[in-house]
Formats: structure tokens, sequence, C-alpha cells
């Protein structure tokens, strides 16, 4: 006998949602954006000067170095943040990993756990009382398509169909 135990084969999947943060801004987008800080800090600073007041120049500067900085660590922290539904034969998982890399796992038997969706508490899954949010990132829109995807993938997962070759009827 092995000192370990040999590894399960994966349980197959039957649903799998992957969700992750809108993220729009594309390396040229940034670059227009880099480039209209660069005009206001310059067309503000000229203005200033002509007005007598050059002390502001450092501060046009620093005010658009910032923003530059704060809207790439948002786009570079975005990108590290996923959510995945999947429901298997044996469980219905919930992965999810924030913008600092923590991952949180949630695991809920399919056969009890229950969609629940509504404008004001949004989207969750809900078994004896525990209560799991996902599509944290989705628009209300999203979280109703979600919503019914689940209940489908649920309500199949629920109704099972046996093939039994000695119950089919004879050619």
């Amino acid at each position: 006998m092995p000192a370990t135990p040999e590894p399960r084969p994966a349980d197959p999947v039957l649903f799998e949602a992957v969700s992750t943060p809108p993220r729009s801004l594309r390396p040229t987008a940034f670059v227009v954006l880099g480039a209209l800080c660069a005009l206001w800090a310059i067309g503000g600073g000229l203005l200033f000067v002509l007005m007598g007041a050059w002390p502001v120049l450092p501060f046009l500067g620093l005010e658009s170095g910032l923003v530059l900085l704060l809207v790439w660590l948002h786009h570079h922290w975005s990108g590290r943040t996923w959510e995945v539904v999947s429901l298997t034969p044996a469980r219905l998982l919930i992965r999810r990993a924030d913008w600092r890399g923590r991952r949180e796992e949630a695991s809920l038997n399919p056969y009890w756990a229950r969609v629940e969706w509504s404008e004001r508490s949004g989207l969750a899954l809900v078994q004896r009382g525990r209560r799991v949010e996902i599509g944290r990132f989705l628009s209300e829109e999203e979280k109703q398509d979600l919503a019914a995807a689940l209940r489908t993938a649920l309500a199949a997962y629920r109704q099972p169909e046996f093939d039994n070759p000695q119950l089919r009827e004879a050619d």
C-alpha cells in the first residue's frame, strides 16, 4: 500500500461561472490619460506662471502623477481579483481571490443550496442559514442572468436522468 493515498479523479464540472471586475482601460487609453494629465499640468502651470503664482507648479505635477499612479494601481489590482462558482456532483464550490492575492473558498451541498437574488441584498447562495454572497463584480442584469443559470443547473442536478439499459424498450 502506498504511503500517500492516490489522488481522486476530479469530479466532472456540471456548471461553472467565472467573474472578474470590468477592466476597460487598455494601454493606449492609459497613454491618452497620461497625455491629458500632462497637458493639464503644463497648461495650468503656464496659466499660474502668467498670473505670478509660480509656486503652484510642483503641486500640479504631483497631482497629475498621483492621478496616474492611482489609476494604474487600481487597474493592476483589479486584474488580480476573480470569483469562480462551480457545481460538481459532490459540491457547490465558490472560490475567490482579492487584489492582495488572498484566497477564500466556500463549499455547499448542491442538493440543499438555493439561489437568492434581490436588488436590495444582492445575489447569494444559501444553505441552512449559511449565506455566501456571489457575483460581486456583476451588474444587476448580469446577476439576474447568473441567478437564472444557477437555478437551472441546480434543478438539473436535483433531477438526474438515469439510463438503465434493462428498462429500454426492445427495438
